[in-house]
């Protein structure tokens, strides 16, 4: 299990919650120092395993890569992410190598990259015998034997660079049979075993399956009964859940305890020593439970909620059946779930990018969840693996209902496309229905072609529908447009009538209602509310007070259903005081409108959500207009935003009245404009 430091560096300095499928024991044996040989699938995120133990570990960690462009991907996210990493090659100008070196001198640089070539230069040793180097990585590592694909001679260099360093070596490749693994062995180590790690990604004895929630603690208590007396781990989605599931299953005569992080430590390592040790007990627990625990027998995983993508679903199945015997899956999911994780990326501080490559791993998991073709295939391909029909999985046991749903979903497409996809499912679902709701009157949106085309499904067929859509990603939530759904290009040729479409019928005919009684806010405007709460958290984080000091619940709920498009509108929200909406009003706008407003004259703010307010703008453009008289000939003369303001505030009646406030001057420029707009707007 990674140690605390590096699971912190991987949240703070990478922005991952967890590791990926095979990448922790790698990353253990790297940072403990053993020489490592990993062959992990294009994509299984090859370089965490020796960037992340660079930064755990002391001195200059090495990376001999063959690719230029490839360095240079890495050292520029590297540094974007505050990490000191620099490479040496041919395509650095004399100045970027002189401050690499430099910074390598000065014991400052965490990760040099250097291409193989590079050691036969001049001096190049001695260098890095001077520089401190704990660790040597070697990307590619197939480039080393005659055996790889693409053999590069220098490689051959590295091996001895090794000895003379006397540091431990990780190599990676995601190409190298048995020939190859022997001769990298060889070549780069010796002839002494390293510690080695073969990261396919099918595990063909474990049973997979997914099913819609239907009374979903019975559908757990049922799984769990059918295999009685063998080890079995329930995953939840909150603490809560796994007391009460606990609870509920030894009530059924099982014994089982929870496990979340809200517990006493002491309390947790018991647990862990009960699962290690005994036979045929059940942890019901929070995705906390299980990383670095090498139970061997363990027999079923449950999820009685949706998992967060399919990396950590693979995670979570994968404890089980690890000594290679059968194992079993049941994965449970509806709406609600995936409700309850788009509104989790929503929340998430991570930037714009990192929100948006959530939504679709997300998407990536309804696939699996709403597959039409073996599940197993499914998964595989998502890791980039080809495979046959398994034979042994829910999907191959039972195929799904399957229907030509392209009409369907063209219907879908267009709403989507006809309303600018600027909207979530619930609106367009409304369009399609044919319902005059307050929102589609006010957009003119009963006159769209698609109103009313799809009278044929329910809401909740609907969902379905647009549920499979994105589990094809077909399409996706737009986190800058709070969850309104836009169009993938996979989408295009089926709107336009040049590919058909097939969606399950099952899912659609037995869709699932929603198990949530009451709501803050409608479906429709949960993103938003999301992306307010983020903003709060952010900025009460920054000032070290609770949430609610920023804004109540109840203030933000109001913001995402009256959706505030200016400072006067966001004055009207119940709990926004002139303070407030000084240090915090235009913040709050950009989330909602996507930009931050103009700025405004702290005195017309002062204003804001005033009938002075209005007044005052009014009076600006008038005292614009006239600035040089009415026959546009006369000296120029304004007034400041104060006095505007004055006049706006107090409403004087009269010429007297004006001119004590603004003066002789300016009441004779001015003074019938201003006081035609008092007359009309008090």
């Amino acid at each position: 299990m990674a140690d605390g430091n590096a699971s912190s560096i991987l949240k703070t300095t990478f922005g991952f919650d967890g590791f990926r499928p095979g990448q922790e024991e790698i990353v253990d044996a790297v940072i403990a120092g053993r020489n490592v040989l990993a062959i992990m699938p294009t994509g299984g995120g090859k370089s965490l395993c020796f960037q992340l133990p660079a930064l755990v570990r002391d001195g200059v960690t090495v990376v001999i890569s063959p690719l230029i462009a490839l360095m240079r991907d890495q050292v520029r996210g590297l540094t974007e992410a505050g990490v000191a990493a620099g490479t040496l090659t041919s395509g650095n100008s004399e100045a970027e190598n002189a401050a690499v070196l430099d910074a390598l001198r000065a014991g400052t640089l965490k990760l040099l990259y250097i291409a193989p070539e590079r050691l036969a230069a001049f001096g190049m040793v001695g260098i890095l015998q001077r520089a401190g180097v704990g660790l040597i990585a070697v990307d590619e590592a197939h480039c080393v034997s005659q055996w790889g694909h693409d053999f590069r001679p220098d490689y051959l260099r590295i091996g001895a660079l090794r000895s003379t360093l006397n540091v431990p070596l990780a190599a990676f490749t995601a190409t190298a049979d048995e020939e190859t693994r022997a001769e990298i062995v060889t070549r780069l180590f010796d002839g002494e075993a390293p510690a080695t790690f073969l990261r396919g990604f099918d595990r063909p004895n474990i049973h997979l399956a997914f099913a819609v929630k239907d009374s979903p603690r019975r559908q757990i208590l049922d799984f769990a009964s059918a295999r009685k007396g063998l080890s079995g781990i329930v995953y939840c989605g909150t603490r809560a859940k796994t007391e009460s599931l606990s609870k509920a299953l030894e009530d059924a005569g099982h014994r089982a305890c929870a496990y979340h992080g809200g517990m006493d430590p002491e309390l947790r390592r018991e647990v862990e020593r009960r699962f290690q040790q005994e036979d045929g007990l059940i942890v019901v627990a929070t995705v906390a439970f299980g990383m670095g625990i090498d139970k061997p027998d363990i027999r079923w995983v449950a999820h009685a909620d949706l998992p967060k993508s399919i990396e950590g679903y693979y995670q979570e199945i994968g404890r089980a059946g690890r000594d290679g015997a059968p194992a079993e899956t049941l994965t449970l999911f509806g709406p609600d779930d995936i409700r309850f994780r788009r509104s989790q990326i929503d929340e998430s501080p991570a930037p714009l990018e990192r929100r948006a490559a959530d939504h679709a791993r997300l998407n990536g998991l309804l696939g699996l969840a709403e597959a039409q073709i073996c599940r197993r295939q499914t998964l595989l391909s998502y890791f980039g693996e080809e495979a046959g029909a398994c034979g042994h999985c829910d999907l191959c046991d039972t195929p799904p209902d399957l229907f030509d749903a392209t009409d369907d979903v063209r219907k879908a497409l267009s709403a989507i496309l006809r309303t600018d996809e600027s909207f979530g499912a619930g609106h367009l679902i409304d369009i399609l229905q044919g319902k005059m709701t307050d929102k589609v009157q006010q957009r003119s949106h009963d006159q769209l072609p698609t109103f009313g085309v799809g009278k044929n499904y329910d809401k909740r067929q609907w969902n379905a529908v647009f549920r499979q859509m994105m589990g094809l990603d077909l399409i996706r939530p737009n986190p800058e447009r709070h969850g309104a759904l836009y169009m993938t290009e996979p989408a295009v040729p089926i709107l336009k009538g040049e590919e058909k479409i097939t969606l399950r019928r099952d899912s659609i005919k037995y869709a699932p209602k929603s198990t949530v009684v009451r709501t803050l806010v409608s479906e429709e405007d949960a993103p938003l509310l999301s992306a307010l709460k983020a903003k709060r958290r952010a900025l009460a984080e920054e000032a070290r007070v609770p949430a609610y000091v920023i804004f109540t619940d109840k203030t933000l709920i109001e913001m995402a259903e009256k959706r505030p498009v200016s400072l006067d509108d966001m004055a009207r929200i119940s709990g926004v005081g002139a303070t407030k909406l000084d240090r915090y009003g235009a913040l709050f706008l950009a989330v909602i409108t996507g930009a931050m407003p103009d700025a405004v004259h702290p005195m017309r703010r002062k204003l804001s959500g005033r009938a002075s307010g209005e007044m005052f703008d009014l009076m600006q453009q008038a005292q614009r207009d006239l600035a040089r008289g009415a026959c546009g000939t006369l000296k120029p003369m304004s007034l400041t935003p104060a006095q505007i303001a004055k006049v706006a505030d107090q409403k004087p009646g009269s010429v007297p009245a004006l001119i004590r406030i603004i003066g002789d001057g300016a009441t004779e420029r001015f003074g019938a404009a201003f006081l035609t707009i008092l007359a009309q707007n008090t």
